[in-house]
């Protein structure tokens, strides 16, 4: 007997495969909805993130308001001489260096200079034995007296034989031999004379002289060694300190440079300190390399200072600089007016209104304080100096008093928040008895939290008038951050 199901019990089988498909549904599109929320926020706070510095990087910050002005300093162009430097590297040498060597032989008997010593040029550095070579200077002195002895006899024989021809009572022939003895010996003594020189020279060799006029070094023999003039190390080196020499090099690209300047005249030399700023000696180009360094691509310069103070020394390395010229009547301007935008250099300058504009400038040439402007500006413009984070072409500004260089603290504070949200000194806010006052009066405390929001995060700009009974603590004007 076949029995037909029921189509109840089929449908309430159905029901609960539905039920868990629309569950599931469900589910996923809860899923989904919650992860499109995260992500919604996630991309919100990126947003927030990048949104200050967007707006920093070109103009006003985020928090800033827009209709007051942005503090700046100023400066004005002024004409004066500016020189024309070149900045190079070099180290310095004795002007002259001497090693002091025996010109004989023989034992050093004193040594008459201490190390480190200034001598002059003649003074005696040393002395050697001169036993032999006075001798020597004696021997020749008598082989001169014998020989002069000689030709005052033969001049009287042939005085004698003169007159003896003359009257035919002797031969012509015995007269002319007799002169020409007396002419040989006229010679012999003039070797004698030239023997007797040598042996004073020699002799006066063993006193050890100074040939310059120098510092003396470290001694190299001690006093009652045997030297010898085939010695390489010498007696003492000797250099030459006042005045000094200075080998630089420059570029090959300056060669034109500075040989066009060296033809007008006498190039000046200045020789920095170690700490690259302070001149401590001026002295003069005297010397050019005649060839460039293939290795390097430089060009070899020698310069001669007088170095009075000694603070030069051979063998140090030093900053030096080449004046070659001088710009006459160039306008100049604190670096620091000087920007660099994606269109090249400019400087902002305030017009009418103190309102600020972009103008683009041509600089010639410009160190760490004052730059040289080719054509951009003139003597009557005021450019902005400082305040340029919160500064655009067109915007406001309100120009300070720059009456000297700020103090710089010996050591930074500890920081602490105020109730208004900012950060300050450690004690700010704080009355006599160390409690804060802002605690004591109900208008003050809600004058301060009556503040913009941008007050709050530390924009740069002036800071709003407080409110009615709004008074900041300690009685002193809220500084700009």
């Amino acid at each position: 007997m076949l029995f037909k199901p029921d189509s109840t019990d089929e449908e309430k089988s159905k029901a609960p495969r539905k039920r868990s498909l629309l569950s599931r549904l469900l589910g996923r599109m809860v899923s989904l909805l919650i992860t499109l929320v995260i992500l919604g926020g996630l991309g919100y706070l990126g947003w927030l993130a990048f949104q200050p510095k967007q707006n920093g990087g070109g103009g006003r910050g985020a928090g800033a308001r827009p209709d007051l002005p942005v503090p700046v300093l100023a400066a004005t162009p002024h004409v004066q001489d500016v020189p024309v430097y070149l900045d190079g590297v070099g180290s310095v040498r004795a002007l002259n260096t001497v090693i002091v060597r025996s010109q004989v032989d023989g034992k050093l008997l004193k040594v008459n200079f201490v190390e480190g010593q200034d001598v002059k040029k003649g003074d005696v550095l040393g002395e050697i034995d001169p036993a032999i070579y006075q001798a020597q200077y004696d021997q020749a002195v008598a082989t001169k007296a014998k020989d002069e002895a000689l030709l005052a006899n033969q001049k009287i024989d042939l005085a004698r034989y003169e007159q003896l021809a003359a009257t035919n009572a002797g031969s012509k022939q015995q007269a002319d031999t007799q002169r020409a003895l007396v002419a040989q010996q006229e010679a012999i003594i003039k070797a004698d004379q030239a023997q007797i020189d040598n042996a004073r020279a020699t002799l006066g060799y063993t006193k050890i002289v100074a040939p310059i006029t120098g510092r003396a070094g470290l001694r190299q023999v001690d006093q009652g060694n045997i030297i010898h003039a085939s010695d390489t190390t010498g007696l003492v080196i000797l250099t030459q300190l006042q005045p000094i020499a200075v080998w630089f090099s420059l570029p090959q690209q300056q060669i034109m440079r500075v040989n066009a300047a060296a033809a007008k005249g006498q190039l000046a030399v200045d020789v920095f300190g170690n700490d690259g700023v302070t001149v401590i000696d001026t002295g003069k180009l005297t010397g050019i390399d005649n060839q460039v360094d293939p290795t390097t691509g430089t060009l070899k310069l020698k310069a001669e200072l007088p170095n009075a103070s000694y603070q030069l020394w051979p063998g140090q390395f030093v900053n030096v600089r080449l004046k070659v010229e001088t710009l006459p009547q160039a306008i100049v301007v604190p670096t620091s007016a000087v920007q660099r935008g994606p269109a090249g250099t400019f400087s902002y300058v305030i017009g009418e209104g103190d309102i600020v504009t972009a103008k683009p400038v041509t600089v010639t040439q410009q160190n760490e304080h004052e730059a040289v402007i080719a054509s951009g500006l003139t003597t009557s413009d005021r450019v902005v100096t400082t305040g340029f984070a919160n500064l655009a072409d067109g915007a406001k500004v309100v120009v300070g008093k720059d009456d000297g260089p700020p103090a710089a603290d010996l050591a930074p504070r500890k920081r602490s928040r105020n109730p208004d949200g900012k950060r300050g000194a450690q004690g700010e806010g704080q009355g006599k008895d160390g409690k804060k006052d802002w605690q004591g009066k109900d208008g003050e405390h809600r004058g301060r939290h009556e503040h913009s929001e941008g007050d709050q995060k530390g924009q740069t700009g002036p800071a709003p008038a407080p409110a009615a009974g709004g008074e900041q603590s300690g009685g002193a004007p809220k500084a700009q951050p």
